[in-house]
């Protein structure tokens, strides 16, 4: 699925976005920001962030810092300390007081790294990863599509009731019930993702044999509300396996996952 082109802010060539949403960023116990003023920054071949007025930021828990950042897109970048109690992040939260003309509309405003806050809230519900891109999509549909899933020649799933979950930018998954699969070939990993359309999974590697193919598949046992279609159900990586969708065998994609 592709995406809808961003539009860039008035007055300004970022995507830099008013964001209907009340946002709050805690550390420490504290709110540190809260703002129904956030705009949302969507620079090509970066994650989403939260901008907040400055006047919506607890200014008396941040700590001026010597450290200082160079984009040539917005220009030279002001960063602070947070500092909570006890405890502190460094260089947690920067902005950009003398942009240049064509990023006018990021003055005023101050970022976070995500990972130096606890938490993150878009009203009264957690976010988590990053924040969630409006142009980015996540569709499940139920299909009757006939999907075989097979590692080192031996049929690990097969099902004619998968659901198809169509990404913005990402190949096609699919989703396996679980009664369709084979189990007793998979052994769950210890590796786990987060996902901020979809939630946290758990990874599963496949052994046939003596052979352990790791990380094939994952599941997301308890996923977000707007994703609950796919909870339980399993998944492969089109990239690590071998997939045949309607008894025609697909063509691995490349992306981040391919080995």
């Amino acid at each position: 699925m592709d995406a809808v082109e961003r539009p860039p802010a008035e007055g300004s060539d970022l995507p830099f976005l008013p964001w209907p949403r009340r946002v709050r960023a805690m550390f420490g116990g504290e709110t540190v920001a809260d703002s129904n003023g956030v705009r949302l920054l969507l620079e090509p071949r970066h994650l989403p962030v939260y901008y907040f007025p400055a006047g919506d930021v607890r200014q008396d828990l941040l700590l001026p810092s010597d450290t200082r950042g160079d984009a040539p897109s917005k220009g030279e970048a002001t960063y602070w300390h947070v500092r909570v109690g006890d405890r502190q992040v460094d260089d947690a939260a920067w902005s950009y007081r003398a942009p240049p003309a064509t990023a006018s509309s990021i003055a005023g405003y101050i970022a976070f790294y995500w990972n130096a806050m606890d938490a993150w809230f878009e009203e009264d519900d957690e976010v988590f990863v990053h924040p969630k891109d409006p142009y980015h999509r996540v569709d499940v549909l139920n299909s009757s599509r006939h999907v075989r899933v097979e590692v080192d020649g031996v049929t690990i799933a097969e099902s004619r009731r998968p659901r198809l979950l169509y990404e913005t930018g990402l190949p096609i998954r699919y989703y396996i019930p679980k009664a369709d699969v084979r189990l007793d070939l998979l052994e769950r990993s210890e590796t786990v993702t987060h996902c901020p359309y979809k939630g946290t999974t758990e990874h599963f590697s496949a052994r046939v044999g003596e052979h352990l193919t790791e990380d094939v598949a994952w599941v997301y046992a308890t996923p977000l509300t707007e994703s609950s279609k796919i909870e339980n159900l399993v998944a492969f990586y089109n990239e690590r396996v071998d997939l045949y969708v309607g008894g025609e065998l697909q063509p691995k994609p490349t992306t981040p996952w391919s080995r």
